[in-house]
């Protein structure tokens, strides 16, 4: 069974071992996780805000469309890009990353890429509006598809995020208290307006993230083959 501390000391060696690159694929993870999303989000406010001095109609207009753009952006470039990244940092935990593995997504099975991570997007929301516990429970169940998805592009879309609940069975605790772990990290980013984070901080996190699935699917390949 996985530690904690076992998998940052994992990750910090392996972003370490391939710093500089490291740093640029963070940089582009994050962006394409949440980044550009929240860039937008932040600007098309200020033309809300704009607009709606004009008219309520043409606030409508603007809020629609800012709303369709963000969408279209996510699902169509963003989470491809993301598996991409997820990919990346696996390849470098085993020295044999290439930053042009953010294209992964977008070079095999692009649009059975697109529909997965829309659907899993689309379930964790609806878990979300139910109760914000379960959305965040779903939230862990589901994490692992931008890796399955990087290491088997054939898959299935259902298939994939039903993989993915069955290898987090037993382990979206320990997944969410890391998480918590590196609460002292994000701190410091806030603190120093971003710097932290991207020279250090966020490829440490994702270093360890990669760290974890692949924790998690050796765990998972004893328990099936146990049975």
């Amino acid at each position: 069974m996985w530690t904690i501390k076992e998998l940052k000391a994992l990750g910090k060696q392996a972003f370490k071992n391939n710093y500089w690159v490291s740093v640029v694929a963070a940089l582009i993870l994050g962006i394409a996780i949440a980044g550009v999303t929240t860039y937008l989000s932040v600007n098309t406010g200020q033309d809300f805000s704009e607009a709606s001095s004009n008219s309520s109609m043409t606030f409508s207009i603007v809020a629609g469309t800012s709303s369709i753009v963000t969408l279209l952006l996510n699902t169509f470039v963003f989470r491809p890009l993301e598996i991409g990244g997820r990919h990346f940092f696996l390849n470098n935990s085993d020295g044999r990353a290439n930053i042009y593995d953010f294209l992964d997504g977008f070079r095999f099975n692009y649009l059975n890429n697109v529909l997965t991570m829309f659907l899993r997007d689309l379930f964790v929301a609806l878990w979300t509006m139910l109760f914000i516990i379960p959305g965040i429970v779903k939230m862990y169940a589901y994490s692992l598809v931008p890796y399955i998805l990087a290491e088997n592009p054939e898959i299935g879309a259902m298939d994939a995020i039903k993989l993915s609940n069955e290898m987090m069975k037993g382990h979206k605790m320990n997944a969410f208290l890391l998480d918590l772990s590196f609460i002292g990290w994000i701190i410091l980013t806030i603190l120093t307006f971003g710097l932290v984070g991207v020279f250090f901080a966020n490829p440490y996190m994702y270093a360890t993230d990669a760290e974890l699935y692949k924790a998690i699917k050796a765990d998972y390949e004893r328990r099936t083959q146990a049975a």
